[in-house]
């Protein structure tokens, strides 16, 4: 059974998840508001600095198309706008969370195996 949302088409709701928080900006994005709470675009932009604000704008505007971001713009001049996560956002973190252990974890086996493979050719 397939699974139809925003015009694209999932055979399951993994790959859902992934659509929605895949790719190489979208969870440090996650990261920074779930971890440090509201931000505004230039303090994103500070703490991802490889990213280009045009791809960071567009990486938002996804995430809050898809009622994980949620954007707010206080009527001031000039205009100052937050993003933060939405409870929908919120519900990711534990799995962030797991994401990061995992790597950890993962890096420090490849580190202590690369470490005995150099001693074993000494």
């Amino acid at each position: 059974m397939g699974y139809n949302t925003c015009d694209k088409m999932f055979n399951c709701e993994k790959e859902l998840t992934l659509s929605i928080i895949g790719g190489k900006w979208k969870l440090p994005i996650l990261w920074y508001l779930g971890k440090e709470g509201t931000k505004r675009f230039s303090e994103l932009k500070s703490v991802i600095p490889d990213i280009t604000p045009k791809m960071l704008a567009n990486q938002l505007r996804e995430l809050e198309k898809d009622f994980i971001v949620e954007r707010k713009v206080h009527p001031v001049v000039p205009p100052k706008v937050e993003y933060s996560l939405s409870e929908k956002g919120k519900t990711l973190m534990p799995i962030l969370d797991s994401m990061y252990e995992w790597g950890k974890d993962h890096m420090e086996t490849v580190m202590k195996q690369r470490v005995e493979e150099i001693e074993f050719i000494k």
